[in-house]
């Protein structure tokens, strides 16, 4: 397991990969490569994401323990895609966020994206669904605790994810349509995925609800007897 051990190193990562090396590869990918090179931007994009939880974690004993539990998580979203209308990835990426680290879950979101499109279809769009969902777990790490003291504050972080995955698809859409930004195709694109934004937002809301308590009864216990 990869091991960071410089602290401003550490911080630098945790910045520029989610937030500026990942986002500018995927936007370039969608306007400067062939589509057949997509799975390129995708690999990138999951060695970047295990890049940065490399840097969540000091100790590599640490790491590797939480890297099982990434595993079952992701391999649990990776199964979560196979129920038609509602799908649990976001949630369960926030679940692990908010018990593993805001690195973990933006792993999580990014694996789950990349390895059940092996199933679903790679294309372009990998990309932007990789960052969405890992990003969706990297914030909910970041606002854990407000989210885990409100059990409704965390119901409104799942509404606001399930909009705001939709909102960055539909850039994704734009640039594939148009070969380029245009905010009059995008308002429009809004618009027409409203039945698959609400959807996201209900999504997000019905498996948090369900799934956030026993989830992280189950992950606080495996925190607590491994030290993670």
């Amino acid at each position: 397991m990869l091991l960071i051990r410089n602290k401003n190193l550490r911080n630098t990562v945790r910045f520029t990969v989610p937030f500026v090396i990942i986002p500018a590869l995927t936007i370039l990918g969608a306007l400067v490569f062939d589509g057949k090179k997509h799975i390129i931007i995708s690999l990138a994009v999951a060695l970047l994401a295990l890049l940065l939880f490399a840097a969540g974690f000091e100790k590599k004993s640490t790491g590797t323990r939480r890297m099982v539990i990434v595993a079952v998580m992701t391999a649990l979203c990776f199964a979560g895609r196979f129920i038609p209308f509602l799908k649990p990835v976001a949630a369960l990426t926030i679940i692990t966020a908010l018990y593993l680290g805001g690195e973990a879950g933006f792993l999580v979101g990014a694996l789950s994206a990349v390895l059940s499109n092996f199933y679903f279809g790679q294309g372009p769009w990998t990309a932007f669904q990789m960052l969405a969902w890992g990003l969706i777990g990297l914030f909910a790490g970041m606002l854990s605790k407000p989210l885990l003291k409100s059990r409704v504050l965390l119901l409104v972080y799942g509404a606001a994810a399930g909009l705001g995955y939709s909102f960055f698809m539909d850039i994704w859409t734009v640039l594939w349509y148009n070969e380029g930004f245009s905010v009059k195709l995008y308002a429009a694109a809004l618009v027409s995925a409203i039945p698959y934004t609400v959807s996201y937002a209900v999504s997000n809301v019905l498996f948090l609800f369900l799934l956030a308590k026993p989830f992280g009864e189950k992950l606080s216990r495996i925190k607590t007897k491994y030290g993670v």
